[in-house]
């Protein structure tokens, strides 16, 4: 069974490809898959220390010998995934799509910027959700990937790989996008949702793989939660950015852009019902919080920092293994505090 599933745990923002990219190092895995459509940017921080933003590709993709796989429940912008397979030097024999994604065409993205979803839910207008109500309605114009011209040198079917994969023994990473907060199904603020289900449940089945084939999930949070900015929909306990700079004790202001749209973000306080929700519906078997330094920018074994996580432990119920600071930083928690005690 060794499949890890990454969940986000708020309103999507909580860094899950900079945990899929940690992980994928330190279980030594072999696969790294992306599910869903390009409404979402993953950053994650590489060798380069420069800053790599991905829609499409998993973030493990900027590592040397992962194989990449976008199963039958992706949806595909050809133009982004090839600008992304140029920025990460990912060679062609590294990426396998599967004959059912979809490829989200000129027609769905027009259709998406035509409309009012900007202004009515803070949407991306990517196209992801036209492809979605289309592949739905079972349209004449849906475009699978095995009818692709530019895309056959990758495809061929996800499955068997991913099968032969788990019979070796092999760790297989998904990296699911968005946050449970988003979740068509199970989010309490819908119409204010994305286009599709943001459990881990449903990362397994846009994967190709069965529930049994998975001993991980890994729900990641952050400190003070985010949403797109605009009429994005509810953000229980909002504050600003200002507020936010001033607790950290931050010398240079901290605000947050979205990686898609460039717009600034929304951002809250933590919401323990929320994430209390979250673990009931994805039962992770390990916690990230990541963002930590917005709690204290000087020093990642703050006692500050510490007294927040063993608050928020006792409101969720649940301990928080890895300890995240900055675009890079992940850490074990234990030997975080560890460090605060030697001080």
């Amino acid at each position: 069974m060794p499949v890890t599933v990454i969940v986000g745990g708020q309103f999507g923002g909580e860094g899950k490809g900079k945990v899929a990219y940690f992980l994928a190092q330190e279980t030594s895995a072999s696969v790294a898959i992306r599910v869903g459509g390009t409404n979402s940017g993953h950053t994650v921080i590489g060798p380069s220390s420069s800053p790599v933003i991905l829609r499409q590709l998993p973030t493990p993709a900027i590592l040397p010998d992962i194989m990449c796989v976008l199963g039958a429940g992706s949806y595909i912008n050809p133009d982004i995934l090839f600008d992304e397979i140029s920025r990460t030097g990912l060679s062609h024999d590294r990426l396998i799509i599967d004959p059912n994604a979809m490829i989200i065409s000129d027609k769905e993205q027009q259709e998406e910027e035509n409309s009012s979803l900007r202004k009515d839910i803070g949407s991306t207008l990517s196209g992801t959700g036209a492809a979605v109500r289309t592949r739905i309605a079972r349209e004449s114009t849906v475009i699978l990937a095995k009818n692709e011209k530019r895309l056959q040198q990758f495809v061929r079917p996800a499955v068997p790989f991913l099968r032969d994969k788990l019979s070796a023994g092999e760790r297989i990473i998904i990296e699911g996008t968005q946050g449970f907060g988003l979740s068509l199904l199970h989010s309490s603020y819908y119409p204010f949702v994305t286009s599709r289900d943001t459990t881990a449940a449903s990362f397994v089945s846009e994967a190709g793989l069965s529930p049994l084939d998975v001993d991980d999930v890994v729900l990641v949070l952050r400190a003070f939660p985010i949403r797109v900015g605009g009429n994005s929909g509810p953000l229980p306990y909002e504050i600003t950015w200002e507020t936010v700079t001033a607790e950290a004790q931050s010398q240079r202001p901290i605000l947050e852009y979205t990686s898609v749209t460039g717009t600034e973000r929304r951002v809250a306080r933590f919401d323990d019902e929320l994430v209390r929700r979250a673990i009931m519906l994805n039962r992770p078997t390990h916690i990230v919080c990541n963002h930590l330094d917005y709690i204290d920018i000087n020093s990642m074994s703050s006692p500050k920092i510490r007294l927040f996580i063993e608050d928020i432990e006792s409101h969720i119920g649940k301990k928080i293994d890895y300890l995240g600071f900055g675009p890079a930083s992940l850490v074990d928690r234990q030997k975080a505090f560890d460090e605060v005690r030697i001080r």
